[in-house]
């Protein structure tokens, strides 16, 4: 995890400009770099560097002598760049994954080397021999990227969006900053000023497609096809063991969030389980964090004990919780109601890791919910075939919410995030399985996910079968939930007239509650008109719900009151 960052074509002093760099100096606290390009006095490259792999010839932007005309700043993890060397041959000059693009490139041009990466990553790729940049990220946008291009050819590129706003350019203070859509790259041609012009943008990738580098996988061919339960619960638990077991790159210590819920507890037992298989030779740790006595501690502190993992627990106060709201949406770059929840939660508990521990690369569950409908309003999907396209919808929309929160929170704080569940091999195997085979059953949402593991004795029973439980609500007790504290808190602090009057004030996404109202000032404060960022409010679907909280749900309230 790192920070990349760069401008193409810039009227302004660069040494002005890369102050911007500097706002997101968190996400990379080993090291700095600001580097111009030669024969190009209007474009450089930023970066701010985590050291996780090949702590000696890390630094970016990465060149290397095969190639001097290349130059490249990337973020994330390529996890078959030892599998590509063996397959073509490449004559690697570091230990970084990352090298790998440039050969890639260099051999097969974009598109191939885009298509052919197994991993999270958001990359600038500088020819200066054919005068192009290309821009890339990964199918489910894991690594974030932002772009702002103006009329006259001036390009600045970021992993934040709060590293462009404040650009300085001739013709705009305020040019449109928008994220660069993931699965997708963009070729540009460099003109001899050093502006661009975009020449197109491809889609590399759909979640639902077998990926190209599948040839170059550790588990090349599954030993069984067809859809026969045997055979797919087989499957499910092969590609999962093995996404967790290409993440284990890293030369940092490795830990793991743990809510005590379904997804954070599979990776947690999975990632252990292998940990010892190649003798890593420290103990994991796991993290929870909650209000004394809530369902996440008490599950969270179950699954430690089952699996033998190093357990911290984080206690969450109201007060805290309430205080760190700015610094949370300041991070995020949103204003959505539900990613803002859930945010503080993992924003604290990263704080915690950062300050108390050495774990630095740190897996997590997101993903699995939106793969393997685990959210409550799936129970009320109208047919299979609706939750398998809501299953891609959410899947295509993870940016924006539920991978926007787990990046921002951790790398707020210099960690490195890692999510099995959206492996491009396990997802699309997943999406590839009969639309009925994927619906809750019995009452029951992520039936097949748990009927896979069942016989594992991977966790507990009562784990495996723990009915889903939305972050934001799990970290506070049953009682009151924390979306119903967080509304006491701002019930005082937003005027009953302001909201009559938010339509007007904030035609876009009108806030609809104090809630969001609250948090929408916060978010303007930071990030003034740029409220495109966000196109819609995530919110459940097939029920008449008002608050996108699970808690709110019918099935829900059933599910706790028996």
């Amino acid at each position: 995890m790192c920070g990349i960052w760069a401008l193409f074509g810039s009227d302004e002093c660069l040494s002005v400009q890369c102050l911007s760099a500097m706002k997101i100096a968190h996400r990379g606290p080993d090291a700095f770099r600001f580097e111009n390009v030669n024969g190009f006095t209007n474009c450089c490259f930023g970066f701010h560097r985590l050291a996780v792999v090949d702590q000696l010839y890390g630094m970016q932007p990465i060149r290397v002598k095969k190639f001097p005309y290349l130059w490249l700043c990337y973020n994330g993890e390529i996890y078959n760049f030892k599998q590509l060397q063996k397959q073509f041959g490449f004559d690697y000059q570091t230990l970084v994954d990352g090298e790998v693009i440039l050969h890639l490139y260099n051999r097969g041009g974009i598109e191939q080397t885009a298509s052919m990466l197994d991993g999270v990553f958001a990359f600038i790729l500088l020819d200066t021999a054919n005068r192009k940049v290309f821009l890339a990220r990964d199918t489910y946008g894991v690594r974030p990227l932002f772009k702002v291009l103006t009329d006259d050819g001036f390009l600045g590129v970021c992993s934040e969006a709060k590293g462009l706003i404040n650009l300085k350019h001739s013709t705009s203070l305020c040019s449109k900053v928008e994220p660069f859509l993931p699965g997708h790259y963009e070729v540009l041609d460099l003109k001899p000023s050093g502006k661009v012009a975009s020449v197109e943008l491809v889609k590399f990738h759909s979640c639902k497609d077998e990926p190209l580098h599948v040839t170059c996988d550790t588990v090349e061919a599954l030993p069984s096809a067809g859809f026969d339960l045997e055979t797919v619960k087989s499957n499910i638990r092969i590609l999962f063991e093995n996404a967790v077991r290409k993440r284990l790159m890293a030369h940092r210590r490795i830990g793991c969030l743990l809510s005590g819920g379904l997804d954070s507890s599979l990776v947690a037992a999975v990632l252990l389980k292998l940990m010892k298989e190649i003798n890593i030779n420290y103990p994991l740790q796991t993290f929870a964090i909650g209000m004394e006595n809530s369902p996440d501690l008490l599950a969270a502190r179950k699954v430690a004990a089952h699996i033998g993992s190093e357990h911290h627990e984080v206690i969450l106060n109201t007060e805290e919780g309430i205080q760190a709201i700015e610094e949370v949406i300041f991070s995020l770059e949103t204003y959505d109601i539900t990613t803002i929840r859930a945010s503080i939660g993992m924003y604290l508990v990263s704080k915690y890791i950062r300050k108390k521990t050495d774990s630095v690369v740190i897996f997590s569950g997101e993903g699995s919910d939106e793969l393997t409908q685990g959210y409550i309003y799936f129970h009320k999907a109208p047919s299979p075939e609706e939750a398998a396209e809501e299953s891609e919808r959410l899947l295509k929309e993870l940016y924006l919410f539920d991978v926007l929160r787990a990046d921002r929170t951790t790398a707020a704080h210099g960690l490195e995030l890692r999510v099995p569940f959206l492996d491009h091999r396990f997802t699309s195997y997943y999406l590839s399985l009969p639309a009925e085979l994927r619906i809750p059953k019995n009452g029951i949402e992520k039936y097949l996910l748990r009927l896979s593991f069942e016989d594992s004795n991977l966790l507990p029973k009562e784990i495996l079968w723990r009915p889903k439980e939305a972050f934001s609500d799990g970290i506070a007790s049953v009682k009151k939930s924390w979306f119903s504290i967080l509304q006491d808190y701002i019930d005082q602090q937003v005027d009953d007239l302001l909201l009559e009057k938010a339509a007007e004030k904030y035609p876009f996404n009108p806030p609809k509650t104090k809630e969001s109202y609250y948090y929408r000032q916060i978010f303007e404060k930071h990030y003034s008109g740029r409220s495109s960022w966000l196109p819609h409010y995530w919110m459940p679907r097939w029920v008449k719900a008002t608050d996108p909280s699970a808690r709110t749900l019918k099935h829900y309230k059933s599910a706790t009151q028996e």
